[in-house]
């Protein structure tokens, strides 16, 4: 067969910074990548042309026959709709948008809609860090914190579309969270916030990766920022394993880069209050970086229409 008539599958990252996208072979290979800003403060249909924007000179540079795109969205979505349910205040006109209808019309092929933190988990549990694993949180620690659980080998996403959104519980405190509610460890452990609460105790504004960078040369209110983040996602990993018994969890996102810094520090929290179930906590960080979201897409593309094809 000559590649161009191999089949394709597009995958797309919309965030809350910036959207990535990638046309990967049928085995998820990422066969090309880009990324752009995501303008979030201009509508549904500027970021999703953003998105498209990003993807047409790969598929023109890319030789092979498109069949499908996923995308992985911020927020909490309608899969079977293919609509955005909720949106943080980081966006404008997401809410409500119709994601899939835009993609598909301008594609002419399926596409398929999932919560951007199930996308990188079916990623990471496709051909990352949890690769085989039956039983799985994952966590993204970015713009926003977000979660998603993978039980009994497959992604569980609820009936409404939000299982696993650990970062939007409360009793992390009382804070105000981008969503309107308050005390939740999105206050604490997104690379917003990170930033955010340096600033609260010290006046000076820096990103996630300066504070982290600052802990690391000794100064004592980068480390409190980061010791607080790192008890938070351990008190967040102990509430899931109570509820669902899930031990297993894989992090990424930005915030994950500080690894070195924010795992022991999880590690610690979680010594001195391990899950009801005694047993240990496997903590990895994700291993497809930047393409966990989009490959994740494409990954649930593929399967849609592979079962399509089988049925």
């Amino acid at each position: 067969m000559s590649f161009r008539d191999r089949t394709l599958f597009a995958g797309v990252d919309i965030g809350g910074t910036t959207t990535q996208v990638v046309v990967c072979a049928e085995d998820l290979t990422v066969l090309d990548r880009a990324e752009v800003a995501t303008p979030a403060a201009d509508g549904g249909r500027a970021m999703i042309g953003a998105a498209l924007g990003a993807l047409a000179p790969l598929l023109e540079r890319t030789p092979g026959r498109l069949a499908g795109c996923g995308v992985g969205a911020a927020g909490v979505v309608d899969s079977a709709t293919g609509r955005i349910l909720v949106a943080s205040d980081s966006f404008t006109g997401w809410a409500g948008f119709a994601v899939t209808d835009a993609v598909q019309e301008a594609l002419g092929v399926p596409a398929f809609l999932d919560n951007d933190v199930n996308a990188f988990l079916y990623g990471e549990a496709s051909g990352g860090a949890v690769r085989g694993e039956s039983d799985v949180l994952g966590m993204t620690l970015g713009t926003g914190v977000g979660g998603a659980l993978w039980t009994g080998g497959a992604l569980f996403a609820g009936p409404h579309g939000a299982a696993g959104e650990i970062g939007h519980i409360p009793g992390f405190g009382d804070l105000l969270c981008s969503c309107g509610g308050r005390g939740h460890l999105e206050t604490l452990a997104s690379g917003r916030s990170i930033g955010a609460r340096y600033a609260d105790r010290t006046g000076r504004r820096l990103t996630a990766r300066e504070v982290a960078q600052a802990a690391g040369h000794g100064d004592q209110d980068a480390l409190a920022v980061y010791e607080a983040a790192g008890a938070g996602i351990a008190q967040a990993i102990v509430m899931t394993a109570g509820v669902v018994d899930i031990t297993t969890v894989v992090i990424g996102g930005g915030v994950s880069r500080a690894w070195p810094l924010l795992e022991p520090l999880i590690l610690t929290s979680l010594a001195a209050d391990p899950p009801v179930s005694g047993h240990p906590v496997r903590l990895v960080r994700a291993a497809l970086a930047g393409d966990a979201v989009p490959v994740g897409a494409a990954a649930r593309a593929r399967q849609e229409l592979t079962a399509k094809v089988a049925a």
